[in-house]
């Protein structure tokens, strides 16, 4: 049904009032549907018969489909910013809308985060699990775990305190206060890189390798790496909103982008107090040896 913008809501052709939002057609949702299919199966592909010596065209359908992906989110998410700026689109229930859906998002989140932790304490608590062990201790044997208040107490120290530059920066946009908003949310940018260089640190010093360690490494690599992946996207995420604040894009009473990128990043660190508390120091054996 088509409709026209009128007083802060949508009114079809009808002669109808309603708060909704009936958006354009768009072939979004079927391009990232192929992409997102065709990325996944280009990850089984390259991982069965791809390697060092195979030829690289098991490489392409993984690289394809995210291309296609990427693309996808960019021009999704430009309609989005489009329809925001038009008058009449977005009304309360829309807005309204948009914060439940971010909210049962990270909702999901949350869910995938809980099997690592699953998988995790299962072997924790009940180390008899592991296959092949004599005498199931957890870390299994051999194992030598990371100092958990040299990198890992630092990222947390970090990640805490991009938590207090995010929300310094929210209470200057609210406050209209354009200079210190660019200013808190730079640092809150800064910081999230610093923890991927270190994350990136640690992994290289890592004393058990992710290929055939075993399941206190296959364990850890996911949760703490796909956790790192998490930061990553929200580091963009925020770099993003650095530029659309620098633009004028937000405004005191209008600025749910910005608000959804801090609900993104405060989920992220109190995951990362999760994977401190549990893995790094409950879960910690003994230290490798320098």
């Amino acid at each position: 049904m088509d409709t026209v913008p009128h007083g802060g809501s949508v009114v079809a052709k009808s002669g109808l009032k309603q708060p909704y939002h009936l958006v354009d057609p768009s072939p979004w949702p079927i391009v990232g549907a192929a992409g997102a299919g065709l990325l996944l199966s280009g990850i089984v592909f390259a991982a069965h018969f791809g390697g060092p010596g195979q030829a690289r065209i098991y490489d392409l359908p993984m690289v394809g489909g995210l291309l296609l992906v990427l693309l996808t989110m960019f021009k999704w998410w430009s309609n989005v910013l489009h329809e925001s700026a038009t008058p009449g689109m977005h009304s309360p229930v829309v807005r309204l809308g948009l914060r439940y859906g971010m909210t049962l998002f990270i909702t999901s989140e949350v869910m995938f985060f809980v099997g690592f932790f699953w998988a995790f304490f299962n072997f924790a608590i009940f180390p008899e699990h592991v296959a092949g062990v004599l005498n199931p201790t957890w870390p299994p044997p051999g194992i030598h775990t990371f100092d958990p208040f040299r990198i890992p107490f630092l990222n947390t120290m970090i990640l805490l305190l991009s938590g207090v530059t995010v929300t310094w920066a929210h209470h200057a946009l609210i406050e209209n206060d354009r200079k210190n908003l660019l200013f808190a949310l730079g640092l809150t940018i800064l910081l999230g890189m610093s923890f991927t260089t270190l994350q990136a640190v640690e992994y290289s010093e890592a004393p058990f390798k992710f290929a055939g360690g075993g399941i206190y490494p296959s364990v850890f690599f996911l949760a703490t790496g796909f956790h790192g992946f998490h930061v990553i996207i929200g580091t963009t995420f925020l770099a993003v909103c650095w530029f659309r604040a620098r633009a004028g894009g937000f405004t005191p009473t209008r600025h749910f982008g910005f608000e959804a990128a801090a609900w993104y990043w405060h989920f992220v660190d109190v995951v990362w107090l999760f994977l401190f508390c549990f893995i790094y120091v409950w879960g910690a054996g003994p230290p490798a040896v320098e």
